[in-house]
């Protein structure tokens, strides 16, 4: 009998050390997809939202991120074989959630997208850009950064006023999952956030409209003035590019990968741009989700690692489909769900970002001045606060500079 199995074990070993060798990057690749779409989903409907979206627009946004991104993250990691992955600009949401209403209003804000995206593509293309970008001081990028996210994360304290039954467990369970399994503490605010909303609505008798959860694209023409131009694309492009891009290829190199810059910047500019009249923000080089793909956790093979990856980008298309029934759902929660879990979402954002801010004492009178201009909101001349914290850090450097040099 021994003679007769043996061939049958032989011929199976392969078959499967195969499918555990897929299983493992394929389950990497969904679970990169789904901690960065529940992780920040709702920073992303927020900016939307803030700077004119319907709801319906809002949905489409997301699905438009969805997409180009899944398929530039498949484009990527396929032609490269690198573990290449990509994400929406979760700092670039935060700081539409915090321009307001900008001149022009929506179509404007698409307007800024589309720029964003260009500015992206020129920025592969021509060295000196990204020179000009890498030349901007770390701390007055962080601290701008950090003065868009603070109204953001004090969202969930005033929430705790409107909504107490609803944003109070969110809270708690965020609180215990950041000490036991910080990695999944806002994929499970969120669910508590969706259960809670989900008695509330049904308590409540409230109607949910089923006909607005199909996936649906809304298309506008973007408009073009020098207020959202200035006001969102410039911001917009410099923290996508301080907190998302250069950051994504450390994370890369970190892994033994280098980044196709060019291709990466010219794949992700041009889903900037043909998502933008979608609603869709900015697409960028992962940087935190990007470890999932890329660490040993998703195959122990560098090689083969980009098949997670893929996995991903897949992942990703598919999410897109539940788009619109997520921001319906949304549209139906309790007063202030949604913020919560945004401003629980962007905390180690802040964190990060208020550490980078004050980390060298020699410019941290500029980069206390940056986040006070950018916290406090107040724009000028139809111009976000974001531009001008950037302009006033950048003047006070200078001049601290200066005043060190001549005292010197």
């Amino acid at each position: 009998m021994s003679k007769v199995s043996a061939p049958d074990d032989l011929e199976t070993a392969p078959q499967d050390a195969t499918a555990a060798g897929l299983a493992q990057p394929l389950g990497a690749g969904v679970v990169t997809a789904l901690v960065g779409f529940t992780s920040s989903f709702a920073v992303v409907l927020s900016g939307l939202t803030a700077v004119g979206a319907t709801s319906a627009q809002a949905a489409s946004g997301l699905l438009a991120l969805c997409v180009t991104q899944g398929v530039g993250i498949v484009l990527l990691s396929y032609r490269y074989r690198m573990p290449i992955t990509l994400a929406w600009s979760t700092p670039g949401a935060a700081l539409l959630a915090g321009a307001g209403t900008i001149a022009g209003g929506w179509r404007a804000a698409l307007g800024a997208f589309a720029l964003t995206g260009v500015l992206i593509v020129i920025t592969g293309l021509w060295q000196r850009l990204g020179n000009l970008v890498a030349a901007i001081p770390v701390e007055i990028a962080q601290a701008m950064l950090a003065g868009v996210l603070l109204p953001l994360c004090l969202a969930p304290v005033r929430a705790v006023a409107t909504s107490p039954a609803v944003v109070v467990p969110v809270i708690v369970v965020w609180l215990v999952l950041q000490r036991f399994a910080k990695r999944w503490a806002v994929i499970a605010a969120f669910c508590v956030a969706a259960a809670g909303a989900g008695v509330s609505i049904v308590a409540e008798h409230r109607d949910l409209d089923l006909a607005a959860m199909a996936p649906t694209v809304e298309l506008g023409l973007p408009q073009w003035n020098w207020q959202a131009m200035i006001g969102i694309a410039i911001p917009l492009y410099i923290v996508t590019m301080a907190s998302q891009n250069i950051p994504g290829t450390a994370v890369m190199r970190s892994f033994g990968y280098r980044v196709p810059w060019r291709a990466a910047m010219t794949v992700t500019g041009l889903g900037t741009i043909l998502g933008a009249p979608a609603g869709g923000h900015t697409i960028n080089l992962a940087a935190i989700s990007a470890a999932l793909s890329a660490a040993p956790a998703a195959h122990p093979d560098p090689e083969r690692r980009w098949m997670a990856a893929c996995t991903a980008g897949v992942a990703y298309v598919l999410l897109a489909l539940g788009s619109a029934a997520l921001v319906t759902l949304v549209a139906a929660a309790p007063e202030g769900t949604l913020e919560t879990v945004a401003g629980l979402a962007l905390l180690a954002t802040l964190a990060a970002a208020l550490a980078g801010a004050l980390r060298a004492e020699e410019h941290r009178e500029a980069g206390v001045i940056t986040f006070l201009v950018a916290a406090s909101g107040v724009g000028f001349l139809g111009v976000g606060a974001a531009f001008w914290a950037l302009i006033a850090g950048l003047i006070v450097r200078s001049a601290l500079r200066t005043r060190t040099a001549a005292t010197g």
